[in-house]
């Protein structure tokens, strides 16, 4: 992995894909002490039986280099034979014990080659067969404070993690992305190879939560000319960049600075709307907003008579608020954003049915819904 520092880290991206295997280098290491210890054990059996061993070369008694020369030329199966056991003490340990460790050390260290080749071979066929069969998916450009909380959101409202690609120049932050389980690239989003080797051109969705608004733009950009059809959400600092992302392609745009002092200003003049207002962003915590399709027996009858409280229809890729008159009549095809409590806060299981069952399935329809009706606006 390149160093953070390497300024041509982001020139060449690549992929990393969650995986719990041990790294080449480490099983090497493994693999290199474990022979170490074998070799001193050699050392230390026949040095203990010292006189039971003779010198072809006169030299008398063993001494401790003399146990390492016969040691390494043994169990590397060389032979020179100038050292032999003599002895039937020195001949018994050599049948069941340093024969079997000459075994083990070459297994050891074939294995090694064998076990680099086969996960370089192995990770080179994943990544293949990944790129091969990725699409629909969701790529999240960023993976700071912002990229991490869309991800947490997307998670708790059922999207599968598999489907998630994430795309940050810092190598360490991808790190972390793989080992949580996301499929990661080391790489400068703004550049369309970076984007292409996380297939962004077949993904349904793009988050853009870059921490400079002049990057989103560029990685907004990018990935609309990469890939007309997708929904593109972007984040900015500042409001007045809002029409430079939409120009770029972006269908939403969210002002985190703004947005955060919005609230912040209401958690002084009116802090339990604020602490409603974050428990409706917090999906799963409490308080949730979910779109979800009309239901047969809702159609033609108005908006407050929905079960659950309702604040907005979605029809021909409009927004209508609650108290529009175009509300008074549900109409086949629409959508209506409710307000659900989770599982949890009701003190039902996290898969029970009724009215829960009803916001999960809602839930995933407004996953698969959402390029939709953003291509629809677009």
């Amino acid at each position: 992995m390149p160093s953070s520092n390497d300024p041509e880290a982001a020139r060449r991206p690549f992929v990393l894909l969650p995986s719990s295997t041990t790294g080449p280098l480490r099983a090497v290491a493994k693999r290199v002490g474990i022979a170490l210890l074998l070799l001193f054990a050699v050392v230390a059996v026949v040095y203990a039986d010292r006189d039971g061993y003779r010198d072809t070369g006169g030299g008398g008694r063993l001494s401790l280099l003399d146990a390492f020369y016969y040691a390494t030329v043994t169990v590397s199966t060389t032979g020179y034979g100038d050292i032999t056991p003599v002895g039937d003490a020195a001949r018994f340990v050599n049948i069941v014990f340093i024969t079997p460790v000459r075994v083990l050390f070459l297994i050891v260290l074939v294995g090694t080659t064998l076990e680099v080749l086969a996960e370089r071979t192995r990770e080179d066929w994943r990544k293949s067969r990944w790129r091969a069969r990725v699409r629909d998916h969701i790529v999240v450009a960023g993976y700071g404070t912002k990229g991490r909380s869309a991800i947490k959101t997307l998670l708790n409202t059922g999207v599968d993690r598999g489907s998630i690609v994430v795309v940050d120049p810092d190598p360490r932050v991808v790190a972390e992305a793989a080992e949580a389980g996301f499929v990661s690239i080391v790489g400068d989003a703004t550049r369309s190879s970076v984007l292409r080797q996380a297939a962004v051109q077949r993904a349904r969705e793009i988050v853009v939560a870059s921490a400079r608004d002049d990057t989103a733009v560029l990685i907004t950009l990018t990935a609309r000319q990469l890939n007309p059809r997708a929904g593109i959400q972007a984040s900015v600092r500042e409001s007045e960049n809002v029409p430079l992302l939409r120009q770029s392609g972006a269908d939403r745009v969210v002002t985190s600075s703004e947005a955060a002092g919005r609230l912040l200003g209401m958690s002084s003049s009116q802090p339990s709307v604020s602490q409603v207002i974050e428990d409706l962003l917090d999906q799963g915590s409490g308080l949730d907003l979910v779109a979800r399709e009309a239901r047969p027996d809702e159609v033609g009858g108005p908006l407050g008579a929905v079960r659950q409280p309702a604040l907005a229809v979605v029809r021909d890729g409009r927004t209508l608020p609650f108290d529009h008159p175009e509300c008074t009549n549900i109409e086949p095809g629409d959508r209506l954003i409710v307000v659900r409590s989770s599982p949890r806060l009701r003190g039902e299981p996290e898969d029970g049915g009724g009215e829960g069952g009803d916001s999960e399935d809602g839930d995933s329809e407004d996953g698969g819904g959402k390029g939709a009706s953003a291509a629809s606006e677009r």
